[in-house]
């Protein structure tokens, strides 16, 4: 028989379960109704002063005159810098906002605000959502979101979406060391990833990049693999299923194409 202590625990980890579900059910519900939209991501702690936030703020106002909404997550530096571009500029401007002991403070420009419990809930609706990427300087939750997004694509679990780095200076000792390091000494990582994402100095030319890969005047990634669902239609869950590693399955098995979600 179960003990007490088995029976508490089940209880309260089906009560965890029902938590999660609620966040992406509640998530889900308000931002597939938004439109386009393209994930912007900083350090919480860049100032008004610093000239990456005035950066961030031109990138909410450009995104929004592209027809995006703009999708941050919520707390201040870059992300009230990029939520503020986009309120001024009359457009949808999203945050998605975490429950956190510090440094999350819910910054003031946000038309739509979504708050979670769960990092990793969050996480899901940054890319589930969003059109593209474009990265500003930040901490470990910056290259958090930067490393997921590459994993992603490199893995082919999503369609491949832009991934732009802003900022050459601050994102160019990280890109040689991967070059060096991760892909010519332990060969861990191929020459071709460092074709799915790019570095600019130039905001306007981040949002253009997103644009013409979203309005189709430009195929990102294109030495990936392609599939047979490129785009993804906007009622699907985003991802693709893949090949289950004890399964034989009829079709290309090597791509998952007959085995979608």
């Amino acid at each position: 028989m179960e003990s007490k202590h088995i029976k508490d625990a089940l209880q309260h980890e089906a009560w965890r379960a029902l938590r999660i579900m609620s966040e992406f059910v509640d998530a889900t519900d308000t931002l597939v109704r938004i439109g386009p939209a393209v994930a912007v991501f900083g350090s919480a702690r860049t100032r008004p002063e610093k000239p990456e936030f005035s950066q961030a703020v031109d990138c909410g106002k450009l995104l929004v005159q592209r027809g995006f909404a703009v999708i941050t997550g919520g707390g201040p530096g870059i992300m009230e810098a990029v939520n503020k571009g986009a309120v001024e500029s009359g457009g949808v401007s999203v945050g998605l906002n975490i429950s956190l002991p510090f440094e999350q403070k819910p910054n003031p420009y946000q038309s739509i605000e979504l708050t979670f419990r769960y990092f990793f809930v969050r996480k899901v609706m940054f890319v589930k959502h969003a059109r593209g990427f474009i990265i500003f300087p930040g901490g470990f939750g910056t290259m958090d979101e930067l490393f997921e997004s590459l994993t992603l694509i490199q893995t082919l679990k999503i369609v491949p979406f832009p991934v732009v780095l802003i900022g050459k200076k601050f994102w160019q000792p990280l890109l040689d060391w991967m070059r060096t390091t991760l892909c010519e000494e332990h060969a861990t990582i191929s020459a071709e990833d460092f074709e799915i994402f790019r570095v600019t100095d130039d905001v306007r030319e981040a949002v253009d990049i997103v644009h013409e890969v979203h309005s189709g005047k430009r195929l990102w990634a294109p030495k990936l693999p392609r599939f047979a669902s490129d785009p993804p239609l906007a009622d699907e869950e985003g991802i693709r299923s893949g090949v289950h590693p004890r399964r034989h399955l009829q079709g290309d098995a090597s791509l998952g194409i007959d085995n979608l979600e």
